[in-house]
């Protein structure tokens, strides 16, 4: 009665589980629109931009002078015929020079969603729209910025890498602002902001740079990889807030040297590397109505009548690629490639995305790489598991010498322990051997899992049936495998491969011999099918991973068990004995 009632029990905890990780999960994990190249709803327009700057610095105010003043669609705002076109090999878009602002771009090489004409991914758009995101470049004037209002002159019509193009505006004092803005082959856009004061007197001025956002298209932050507020203070990473913790704190502004600061996304990011100058204030603030800013504003500078001044900045705006971002590493912005999350284990999870990439052109797919890379790695890691099992074996030779001094010295714990060490170094068996290689197996598949969630690779790639591994399995039992027009949320989408993935787990469970008692066998038996509930909302690529692992598993078990056959036979007799002696317990209650 007991153990059905525990199990019960275990059930009913279990069912628990499942429900209270979906919840959890939407609750402070909710999954964000989709991005897509249009907004197709009118919005209100958000008043952030009303929200002073003076706390920040006494000289310098960045605030918007004039916000839109109603709702604002995406094809309106880039309907304006004051831009200027931006087209290089891997964004197009253009600026609003309204403002000086780069409000529009889309990343070409990486569609919105799966399909052969979708739109690209928008990663800038105007300010007061859905999917608000955009870089501007600016000047203080005596402690007043120029108007978000001013329309500035282009000197050409279009950005590309072979054809910079130049923003300038001249005031009614005569001091002319410049913004040359000039773009590389990839995701980078470097800008000089140039004063030339030809007025009479001098002229006090800030140049300014900051990226706002909003965080209702943001990706969740999450402890395998943050998404929010990001940068390089001081020659170390610095992302502590998520938006909603920025929310409360209202400003951030870290010690050190900045390297660069922005925003990034699971796949997206968008940074502001500040140049050679002095800076007055650099860090993020949160605007309300989940708009934030990260903001650069550089020292106060005196410019004479007749002189000039200029001052440099870069903005990174596109995809999160582990190459291109050590590429400009290594042109000097410290610790840029970790606009990666890596984590702890970056050093050995940069090797594993290479391994990865190379494998997957020579396939020429990413599921089938997924599937390689998890042999390669297991089989790397298969001498250190036969030394586990080895040491496994040794420990159940010596068992029935180590009971003998046990029982013989039962009352002298101290003589027990030295007749113990003793009996280990005559048989030249090392007891914590057995759990090394478990300790060293742990961080080595973390990682390889955080780098199949991070890898953008893994974006829209298909495999099979599956057309996006960085998706959950679109056959799910519910809906049959796609065929009902809906689809299965959370933890009720079972597909094939959770399927697959309790299935394997089971199976390495039951291989494995067991001592435990029947109550704590029947537990451990419901956790393949509760994992598989859990993992079922995950990417596909992960899943295929782990059904790889588990699969890789159970055949290095079954062969190392064929080489050790006195583990197996010493777990089924331990496992026989506890029955026998829980038999005849209940028997002794019952005749009682």
């Amino acid at each position: 009665m007991d153990n059905q009632r525990n199990l019960l029990l275990a059930v009913v905890l279990s069912g628990l589980l499942i429900l209270g990780w979906d919840f959890g999960m939407r609750f402070f994990y909710p999954t964000p629109p989709d991005p897509v190249a249009e907004a197709s709803e009118d919005i209100e327009s958000p008043v952030a931009n009303a929200v002073s700057d003076t706390a920040t610095s006494a000289s310098a105010d960045v605030t918007d002078t004039q916000a839109p003043s109603g709702p604002v669609t995406l094809e309106g705002a880039l309907a304006s015929a004051t831009r200027v076109k931006i087209d290089a090999p891997r964004v197009a878009g253009s600026i609003n020079l309204v403002g000086a602002r780069l409000d529009d771009l889309v990343l070409k090489d990486y569609d919105a969603t799966v399909g052969e004409d979708d739109d690209p991914v928008r990663l800038f758009a105007p300010d007061g729209t859905e999917m608000e995101h955009f870089a501007e470049f600016g000047f203080v004037v005596g402690g007043k910025r120029l108007p978000s209002s001013t329309v500035w002159q282009a000197d050409g019509e279009t950005l590309t890498p072979e054809t910079p193009v130049t923003l300038s505006h001249t005031d009614e004092a005569g001091v002319t602002y410049k913004v040359k803005l000039s773009i590389d082959d990839n995701y980078m856009i470097a800008a000089e902001q140039v004063i030339e004061n030809g007025s009479e007197a001098a002229a006090i001025v800030q140049p300014f740079a900051f990226i706002k956002r909003t965080s209702t298209t943001a990706s969740p932050d999450q402890f395998i990889a943050h998404a929010g507020p990001t940068g390089v203070f001081g020659g170390s990473l610095y992302d502590p807030n998520s938006y909603e913790e920025l929310a409360e704190l209202g400003r951030d502004s870290p010690a050190g040297e900045a390297a660069w600061l922005g925003f990034t996304d699971t796949y997206w990011a968008s940074a502001l590397i500040p140049g050679e100058g002095a800076t007055d204030t650099v860090g993020w603030r949160s605007l309300g109505d989940n708009l934030f800013r990260a903001d650069l504003i550089y020292d106060t500078e005196t410019v004479p009548a007749g002189g000039s001044s200029a001052q440099g900045t870069q903005l990174f705006a596109g995809a999160k690629e582990s190459v291109v971002l050590d590429n400009y590493e290594e042109a000097g912005i410290t610790y840029f490639g970790k606009v990666i999350s890596w984590g702890w284990f970056e050093w050995f999870e940069k090797p594993f995305l290479w391994l990865l990439r190379t494998l997957n052109g020579l396939v020429g797919n990413f599921g089938v790489a997924i599937i390689l890379l998890t042999c390669i790695i297991r089989a790397a890691m298969f001498p250190v598991a036969q030394k586990g099992f080895a040491s496994m074996a040794s420990m159940k030779a010596v068992q029935p010498k180590m009971k003998a001094i046990q029982e013989r010295y039962k009352d002298d714990k101290q003589t027990q322990q030295q007749k113990i060490m003793e009996l280990y170094k005559e048989e030249k068996v090392n007891p914590l051997s057995g759990c090394l290689p478990i300790l060293i197996q742990i961080p080595i598949f973390f990682a390889l899992y955080k780098v199949l969630y991070l890898a953008i690779e893994m974006r829209h790639e298909p495999f099979l049936y599956i057309n996006d591994l960085s998706a959950p399995d679109p056959a799910k039992i519910l809906n049959l495998f796609g065929l009902l027009p809906y689809d299965v949320p959370g933890f009720l989408g079972i597909g094939i491969l959770a399927l697959l993935l309790g299935f394997t787990m089971w199976l390495t469970f039951r291989l494995n011999p067991s001592t435990m008692d029947p109550m704590q066998q029947q537990i451990f038996n419901l956790m393949p099918w509760v994992l598989m509930f859990v993992m079922a909302p995950f990417a596909a690529g992960l899943l295929i991973y782990w059904v790889t692992s588990n699969i890789l598993t159970v055949a290095q078990q079954s062969y190392l068990y064929s080489k050790h056959p006195q583990l197996k036979a010493a777990a089924q007799k331990e496992k026989a004995e506890k029955a026998q002696a829980k038999a005849r317990e209940e028997a002794e209650k019952s005749g009682a």
